[in-house]
């Protein structure tokens, strides 16, 4: 599809047009709606169209090859520059996650909280924890002490909610692991062996390291020992 060639002038019109909308999901929606409606008029009318049509046509098809084609290589341009930045300094979010656990960590009520924790004495723990929670509502480790504290003191339903709402956004895998691993002990506690030799298994999948899962696997498959949960909370620290 032969025309005229896309002058400096136009292109500089239409990247201008893709810049100046409002937001940015606006923006491209825009842009592609656009290009789409444009892709579309040249699919109808071309194989029909003669002389000035055509050509007319033929320009607009060569606009749209030249944007797709600018689109591309400042795409990939720009994923280029994300990925060093990411390489070099991890991303924000990763950034921000890592600063609130430094806040965590350093709080009052979460360093009294581990220190009742290390004592045994879970409803002491659990109070300051919860203090913790208040202000640090999004905290997967103090989720985690909490779900360890209920679980410690038989509250098994309120530790799965603890549980549960780590593993929807933790990425962490020795963490994920000893989540896991409490949840094989809570239901092997309940009697669910199948479900617990489950929740076991995934725990050694996320973090081979990490010894409790393979010896709480003995356990059910013997029927005899102690489960052990919780004892590996300090490594995340």
């Amino acid at each position: 599809m032969k025309s005229a060639p896309v002058t400096e002038n136009e292109l500089k019109v239409l990247t201008e047009f893709i810049f100046v909308k409002g937001g940015v999901q606006m923006m491209f929606q825009h842009v592609f709606a656009e290009m789409n409606e444009m892709l579309d008029e040249i699919s109808r009318h071309y194989p029909m169209a003669q002389g000035v049509q055509k050509q007319d046509l033929g320009h607009k098809w060569n606009l749209l090859k030249h944007m797709s084609d600018g689109i591309i290589e400042e795409w990939l341009c720009f994923e280029e520059k994300m990925g060093i930045m990411r390489q070099n300094w991890g991303s924000p979010e990763e950034n921000q996650k890592l600063e609130s656990q430094d806040l965590v960590m350093k709080n009052d009520a979460f360093i009294k909280g581990q220190g009742y924790y290390k004592l045994l004495m879970y409803p002491q723990a659990q109070g300051q924890f919860n203090q913790a929670l208040e202000q640090f509502p999004d905290s997967f480790l103090t989720h985690t002490y909490m779900g360890m504290c209920h679980l410690h003191m038989g509250h098994l339903e309120d530790a799965v909610n603890h549980f549960h709402s780590v593993l929807k956004g933790a990425a962490n895998n020795r963490l994920r692991a000893i989540i896991y691993n409490a949840l094989g002990c809570i239901e092997a506690n309940r009697g669910v062996r199948v479900k617990a030799k489950e929740y076991f298994t995934m725990a050694h999948h996320s973090d081979p390291s990490l010894p409790e899962p393979l010896a709480n696997l003995e356990v059910c498959m013997h029927h005899s020992g102690k489960l052990q949960f919780g004892n590996q909370l300090t490594s995340l620290l």
